[in-house]
């Protein structure tokens, strides 16, 4: 299926997609939230995004604090001291961010479905001393995982935009799995 959109570029998305899609995120970022913490044991920005996240996902208010917590996580990843720590502070952030999906047909709303995993997947990579193979798994059990409303909200964009490095790449790879995954 081809993006869905009407005439004015506008995609057609639900409270019900967003919370789908949101929960998928949280999942991702809560999968490498560990290593974050590991190397920044008193920074709990990361984690509060996180389950502002799942707070929305599970039917809570989409605002200020959820939005907040997605900045902080950001400004965490900044600091965090080490690429390994700062991706897994970024799926942190991208969780919380998933819940700011915006209905337009533009490649770059794939980071909002899939970034979150995308810098999971960079995350174990790098701590498994860049390996590829790695990072590929992660991607894989990213696709198993995700549930038909997300593939489908998913399938509503454009493929993922090019560039973005490595986490690009991620992104695009499980981008095009899940899209020809039904």
């Amino acid at each position: 299926m081809q993006h869905v959109a009407n005439e004015t570029g506008e995609i057609a998305l639900s409270m019900q997609d967003l919370r789908e899609v949101t929960g998928y995120a949280a999942q991702s970022a809560r999968e490498v939230l560990e290593i974050f913490e590991g190397t920044q044991p008193a920074d709990s920005r990361p984690r509060h995004a996180i389950d502002a996240a799942w707070t929305f996902a599970r039917g809570g208010e989409r605002g200020k604090a959820l939005r907040d917590s997605a900045w902080a996580a950001h400004k965490a990843a900044q600091e965090a001291g080490t690429a390994t720590a700062g991706n897994a502070a970024r799926a942190a952030m991208s969780a919380a961010a998933a819940a700011y999906l915006h209905p337009l047909a533009n490649a770059h709303q794939v980071k909002h479905i899939l970034g979150a995993a995308a810098h999971a997947a960079r995350a174990v990579e790098l701590m498994a001393d860049d390996d590829r193979e790695v990072g590929a798994e992660h991607i894989e059990q990213a696709r198993r995982r995700a549930a038909p409303v997300v593939v489908d909200v998913l399938r509503r964009y454009p493929a993922a935009p090019p560039g973005g490095g490595r986490v690009g790449e991620l992104l695009r790879d499980l981008d095009a799995a899940l899209r020809s995954r039904f």
